[in-house]
């Protein structure tokens, strides 16, 4: 049986309230991961599983409320049964058995504490910030002890995720051999930066965060035998940086753009690029507005809820910063979760030594353009059928217009061409036509550039292109004109739906319209 999850955004052309019942019972997926890493229901289990009365005997507790429970988790992918007996998943496995390295359950009991503050988010709208959580003035003085207690969980809690958002960088850096001196700012506890000694032996470290974090780091790097490697900087970084002359190879802003405001950014950026060598090289590792926009908009409110200033940008911002201080940038580069980095350098030679996957960054861009999604498919999922093009020639009014049919590819070429590709692009999109249009060329072009030198457009509908078109006469802009995957005999459904997107015919004409392009890229 198929797991569903909800989550998942709605389909502009579904009607159907199921969507808003998901949201309104969201909660429950995430109380039930809670309860489970709390009761340390996967440590118990452990590698071989175990019966339900030895679970209930373990846990101390029994009964058909156990066993729903269980059931409950089964049903979302956290552990399995196998005859009678209870075992993990490979997730719940790796990520959710304490003692384990990539332990989450810190990271997880995190966010059951700050889910108690999204219960303020009303009086937090009308207040125009956070009302909660810790002191909120400058006469308020929160118990050190607490204050102790609070950064230690909120730094072991970051450490797993940046183990693993390192983890997922790593592949930008292959082939460099990185050595000199690492500044991280914001270090937490030092996992990111300990992924990257790890990988580079020549490098050594620099951690810059807020005393008190700075004695958990020292002594997880000292666990970790990179204490030599190491030095400590403790330091407020809004205000200039205690690191008198030294420069850095590499330095890097890993989650700590997105807790501050947008009016202390320029300082973060400028205090980077002072303290960046010549040849080094300056990551940015966040949360953006225009990469999982919909995690990232729940995390900008999670930042006005939880925090002073902070929020999450998109990455032109950030980008626009850079450019001020005289920095080249990658642009945004997605990683394969929820978060994304921009690479920045002086040298344009050393952001081109990186490994970038050239496909990935062109959907990025893509979708950066404002296209709702943008899919890769092979050349061989593209059907190219006969019918469509009856289709033009009984029912629609633009038939005979220039680069509608007859004047369109016909299937048989169009078949000719997509041989000779192997690789494609389903760019999905809405009205208006013409804005559409226009952004399918602007992608061509933007493949062009990355040097996929073949990059060629089909978009959707009769070109628009031109405010007036003369149909009777020979196109004047024959620069900008690309046919519709209509046109050119391409069953759009069933592209479409190859690509894992979906499409379906309309009933009213206040139905939701979606347009699709192809773009054939290698």
């Amino acid at each position: 049986m198929t797991r569903q999850t909800t989550f998942s955004l709605p389909d502009p052309q579904d009607s159907s309230p199921q969507y808003l019942e998901d949201l309104a019972t969201g909660y429950w997926y995430s109380d039930m991961l809670f309860a489970a890493v709390e009761l340390d229901i996967f440590t118990f289990l452990g590698e071989d599983g175990k019966l339900p009365d030895e679970l209930a005997e373990s846990l101390d507790m029994g009964g058909e409320g156990l066993s729903r429970f269980l059931h409950a988790l089964t049903t979302i992918g956290l552990i399995v049964k196998h005859g009678d007996r209870y075992c993990n998943t490979s997730v719940a496995n790796q990520y959710l058995v304490s003692g384990k390295q990539e332990y989450w359950g810190d990271s997880i009991l995190w966010r059951k504490e700050l889910s108690q503050n999204w219960k303020t988010l009303i009086p937090s709208l009308k207040s125009g910030g956070r009302i909660g959580y810790g002191p909120v003035s400058g006469k308020e003085v929160e118990d050190p002890a607490v204050r102790m207690n609070r950064i230690t969980r909120y730094t072991d809690a970051m450490a797993c995720c940046a183990r693993v958002k390192a983890r997922e960088m790593m592949p930008f850096f292959e082939g460099l051999d990185i050595s000199g001196d690492l500044l991280d700012i914001g270090s937490g506890s030092g996992a990111l930066a300990t992924v990257f000694l790890d990988r580079f032996p020549l490098l050594k470290a620099c951690l810059v965060d807020l005393p008190e974090v700075l004695g958990i780091s020292e002594k997880r790097m000292q666990e970790e035998g990179l204490a030599a490697r190491t030095s400590f900087v403790p330091a407020n970084v809004l205000e200039a940086w205690p690191l008198g002359e030294a420069r850095y190879d590499v330095i890097m802003l890993s989650n700590i753009v997105h807790a501050f405001s947008e009016a202390e950014l320029p300082h973060l950026i400028a205090q980077a690029a002072a303290h960046l060598k010549q040849e080094g090289l300056l990551i940015i590792h966040d949360f953006f507005l225009d990469h999982f926009s919909s995690k990232a908009a729940l995390f900008d409110l999670n930042m006005f809820i939880n925090t002073y200033n902070g929020r999450v940008f998109r990455s032109s911002v950030v980008e626009k910063k850079l450019s001020e201080e005289s920095l080249l940038h990658t642009g945004l580069l997605p990683l394969k979760t929820d978060t994304a980095v921009i690479i920045s350098a002086r040298n344009p030679d050393i952001l081109s030594r990186l490994s970038l996957d050239s496909t990935q960054l062109l959907i990025s861009r893509i979708r950066h353009m404002g296209f709702s999604d943008c899919r890769l498919i092979s050349a061989e999922q593209i059907t190219v059928s006969e019918w469509p093009e009856l289709k033009c020639r009984f029912g629609c009014s633009y038939y005979g217009s220039p680069h509608c049919p007859p004047h369109a590819p016909q299937p048989e070429h169009t078949r000719k061409v997509i041989s000779g590709y192997r690789t494609a692009l389903i760019i999905q999109g809405e009205p208006p036509t013409r804005d559409f249009q226009r952004g399918v060329l602007q992608a061509e072009r933007e493949a062009f550039l990355l040097g996929f030198h073949r990059a060629l457009a089909y978009w959707a509908g009769p070109c628009t292109l031109c405010k007036t078109c003369e149909t009777d006469k020979n196109c004047c802009n024959r620069k900008d004109a690309r046919p519709s995957m209509e046109g050119a005999g391409i069953d759009v459904y069933e592209t479409v739906r190859a690509a894992g997107l979906s499409l379906r015919t309309l009933a009213d004409k206040t139905d939701f319209v979606k347009y699709f392009g192809l773009l054939l890229i290698e």
